[in-house]
C-alpha cells in the first residue's frame, strides 16, 4: 500500500478508491452552476475513512465553532442507494471532491498524465483533498476540494467501453495477391 503523508489543516490524503464520473481534464457543471473539475471517489464500505471524517469535522468547528448546525449535508453517502443507477456504487461509501483549479494528476511513478484514456471510471487512485464548510442560501454542509490525484492502477471501466486490444486479436498479414482481390460486387 502506499505511503501517506502527514498534512496540516484540513488536507489529507485519501484511501484508494475506485474512480467515478471523472471531469478532470476539463471543468463540467451541471444547470445554472460554473463549471468545475471533479470526480466522485468510490470507497469499499469497511475502508478506514477516519482521516476524511476528522478533516470533515474539523472544517465544520472552524467554521461554526461550538454551534454546528443541525443536519448538515454531509459528503459520505452510501453507494447502495444509488446501485440500481450507476455501476459499481454498490458496498461503496462515496464522496465527491471539485474543484475550480485544474488539479494534478500522476501516475505511480509521479510523472504527469496526459492522455485522457490513462485515467477514466473503473481506475483507482488517491488523492489529497481538503475539507471544507460551506453556508450558501441557507445550504449547509462540509464538502472537499480536490487538490490532486495520484492512478495507482487499472481497473474495469465502469462506462462499458473497452480498449480495441481487449475487442481484437492481431490478425496475419494479407498476401500480395488477396490486397488486389475485390470480393464485393460494388
Amino acid at each position: 500500500m502506499p505511503k501517506k503523508k502527514k498534512f496540516s489543516g484540513n488536507k489529507v490524503m485519501t484511501p484508494e478508491f475506485r474512480v467515478s464520473f471523472p471531469s478532470i481534464f476539463r471543468p463540467t457543471s451541471f444547470e445554472g452552476q460554473e463549471p468545475k473539475y471533479s470526480l466522485v471517489m468510490l470507497f469499499k464500505k469497511g475502508v478506514d475513512l477516519s482521516e476524511l471524517k476528522n478533516a470533515a469535522k474539523k472544517a465544520a468547528r472552524d467554521k461554526w465553532k461550538d454551534k454546528i448546525p443541525k443536519g448538515l449535508n454531509l459528503p459520505f453517502r452510501d453507494g447502495d442507494d444509488k446501485a440500481d443507477e450507476w455501476e459499481g456504487f454498490e458496498d461503496c461509501i462515496f464522496v465527491r471532491a471539485v474543484s475550480q483549479r485544474k488539479p494534478g494528476l500522476v501516475d505511480r511513478h509521479v510523472n504527469d498524465i496526459i492522455d485522457e484514456s490513462d485515467f477514466y471510471a473503473g481506475c483507482f487512485a488517491r488523492a489529497t483533498v481538503n475539507a471544507f464548510a460551506y453556508d450558501v442560501a441557507g445550504n449547509k454542509g462540509i464538502s472537499f476540494g480536490l487538490l490532486n490525484i495520484q492512478k495507482l492502477r487499472d481497473g474495469e471501466s465502469l462506462i462499458g467501453t473497452t480498449k480495441p486490444e481487449d475487442d481484437f486479436e492481431e490478425l496475419e498479414p494479407l498476401d500480395s495477391e488477396d490486397d488486389s482481390e475485390d470480393d464485393f460486387d460494388w
